[in-house]
């Protein structure tokens, strides 16, 4: 083992208009957050470990190893990415908080893979060996580059948490293979699912490597120029349809297009394109205007997983993949380390609490792999030995694994290094991104910077900043007001301050023991859809601070349909953690056909209901559930 010092997050841009902080410089020290980072420690990763064990994806490695791999391969071909995305969470984890026991596991771990990586580099479980598909014969549907862009992904977050050791070994060893296999010289060709692009340019900014680099740009350019097969999806599935430039907005797989936008911005930032950039800002801004449900996620077909058409957001049909959200806060992470707008900070409020989070069940054992924001019938609770279908539909619960199970190692990863994404440094000053308990120190010109940050949200709206130690020069602080506090922000003790691109600016000396505290306003408040959402049209939603809130049938009287109720906006009222409703219930008479000539039928009764935050629902057992309720 070779221990370096720490040196930033899943993000290391040579040039941006923002640094990213490392393990070493921002910390989580207590409240929601810290409870959600000790939940994945104690429970998600090794629910992970334990259930991959259990179904034979990492024994994979060891059969690789020793020849009989081809008679007796577990799962799909592309499980060999989510051990890949669970030594990442391990590594970013024990950058977080060491453990002896966390690292022998993890170092076990590592060498069970090592073990099968061939001499000249490659490693995959399922193509290659004798009575094997050949390497590189199905880019399509193979997905080896994307298990490989995952396994770099690892070794690059046991770079950033100080150890170039086994892990980074074997990913050079690979990435040199890749360069060789596709490289300049090799085979023009791409990968049915991109990942591997942001993978190269990560492996090449945290070892000085160019060829990494060179190699994912190479990638990016060929996207679009229909070098792969044409499928019942349409190329559009693989985004090969169209150049990574030209596209206008994002479209095909959700997660596929969303991890190749992140690469695009990764090469485009590298190499100063500006308008490979400027094309994947646009792109993204169109996403989010009209192909994003209210919770962030994004998603609307399940058949393909993909992106619909512009205002295709069915809320009983949404795929929304947990997997698309963690995508969707990795693209807007690399837009605001480029750009320093805080809209992209706010998208990634609002997919973390509202799409991430809904995922884990409240004890870490199970998930959901959609997320739907109406589930018309209480679906069954899966069984803790249960292995789900990812496709499933209309669950309603969420289960301890999937045959295909790329959340819950995808939560596991993000969750083990969210504290990376919530603030950065520049070279005059700090920002706050995200709010909960946290401290940052770290250098700025001048000298030291060290902040504590204490905050109930996303429960409660007010934030307080400690100074604990400052250079003794002037400083630009900078506090996120999220969209939905705009012009309604209380700042005390910060005087004087400007408001910036979504940001209270703080730019004079400040003085070690002093306080700053920001009040947002949390009160529930009522959202209405877009006129071209059809889905929606003539329904509302709630939201309290930055949390999407549900309407589950727990909080119904006993015999209510959910499907029948209604809601008049103007009874929305606040509560400690979600909001209060006067719902009324229809009930129709029984007929044989379901569209008249006359007026819906009257309420015929009227009660009380509590909204929940979406994220905490079916948590309780089996529910219907509805994010948009219609106007009485």
């Amino acid at each position: 083992m070779n221990p370096t010092t720490p040196t930033g997050g899943p993000v290391g841009p040579s040039r941006s208009a923002l640094r990213p902080l490392s393990s070493s410089e921002i910390w989580i020290d207590g409240g929601y957050w810290a409870e959600k980072q000790q939940l994945n420690a104690d429970v998600i990763l090794e629910h992970c470990r334990t259930w991959m064990e259990r179904i034979g994806w990492i024994g994979n490695f060891d059969r690789a190893a020793a020849g009989t791999i081809a008679a007796d391969h577990a799962g799909i071909e592309f499980v060999d990415s989510e051990v890949y995305k669970l030594l990442e969470a391990m590594a970013w984890e024990l950058g977080r908080q060491p453990s002896e026991t966390l690292e022998a596991t993890y170092l076990s771990l590592v060498e069970r893979v090592s073990a099968a990586q061939e001499p000249d580099g490659y490693l995959h479980t399922s193509f290659g060996r004798a009575a094997q598909p050949p390497r590189y014969s199905d880019l399509e549907w193979g997905h080896e580059l994307y298990c490989f862009g995952h396994l770099i992904q690892a070794a690059v977050a046991r770079l950033r948490t100080g150890h170039d050791d086994l892990l980074p070994a074997v990913a050079r060893r690979l990435a040199d293979h890749l360069y060789d296999a596709f490289g300049p010289d090799g085979r023009p060709a791409v990968c049915g699912h991109p990942e591997v692009e942001m993978a190269l340019v990560e492996l090449g900014r945290a070892t000085g490597e160019e060829r990494y680099l060179e190699l994912a740009r190479l990638f990016v350019e060929r996207r679009g120029h229909r070098t792969l097969q044409q499928i019942d999806f349409g190329r559009e599935y693989f985004q090969d349809t169209v150049p990574v430039r030209d596209a206008t907005t994002l479209s095909g797989h959700a997660v596929r297009a969303l991890y190749l936008a992140a690469g695009a911005a990764d090469v485009a930032v590298e190499t100063g394109d500006a308008a490979l950039l400027d094309a994947v800002r646009r792109q993204a801004a169109a996403a989010r205007a009209a192909r994003t449900y209210i919770t962030g996620a994004v998603g609307s077909h399940r058949r393909d997983e993909s992106f619909g058409q512009d205002f295709e957001l069915p809320p009983d049909r949404a795929y929304a993949e947990t997997c698309a959200g963690i995508a969707s806060a990795m693209l807007d992470w690399r837009l605001l380390l480029s750009t320093g707008s805080g809209g992209h900070a706010a998208a990634m409020e609002r997919v973390l609490l509202n799409n991430v989070l809904t995922s884990p069940r409240e004890d870490g054992r199970a998930f959901f792999y959609a997320n739907t924001l109406h589930q018309r019938v209480p679906g069954t609770e899966a069984g803790d030995d249960e292995l789900a279908g990812h496709r499933a539909e209309g669950g309603g619960m969420r289960s301890p694994w999937f045959d295909v199970s790329c959340c819950p190692t995808n939560v596991a990863r993000t969750l083990a290094s969210v504290h990376l994404y919530f603030a950065t440094a520049s070279e005059r000053g700090v920002q706050l991104h995200q709010y909960g308990d946290y401290q940052v120190r770290t250098e700025v010109a001048g000298g030291t910077v060290h902040l504590r940050v204490t905050s109930g949200y996303p429960y409660d709206g007010t934030v307080h900043v400690e100074v604990v130690e400052a250079p003794d020069r002037a400083i630009a602080l900078a506090v996120r007001v999220p969209e939905w506090a705009a012009g309604a922000a209380e700042l005390s003790g910060g005087e004087p301050t400007t408001l910036a691109d979504g940001y209270l600016v703080l730019d004079r000396v400040l003085t070690p023991g002093e306080k700053i505290s920001v009040a947002f306003p949390i009160e529930a408040r009522v959202v209405h859809p877009d006129p071209r959402i059809d889905a929606v049209r003539g329904a509302f939603a709630v939201e309290r601070g930055p949390l999407v809130l549900a309407l589950e049938s727990l909080d119904l009287p006993a015999g209510w349909d959910l499907n029948a109720v209604t809601a008049d906006p103007a009874s929305v009222r606040t509560t400690s953690d979600g909001a209060a409703i006067t719902v009324e219930q229809h009930t129709p008479a029984e007929a044989d056909w379901p569209y008249r000539a006359e007026t819906p039928s009257p309420a015929t009764a009227r009660a009380e209901a509590t909204l929940i935050p979406y994220q905490r629902w079916a948590n309780r057992g089996p529910a219907a559930m509805r994010v948009w309720i219609p106007k009485d």
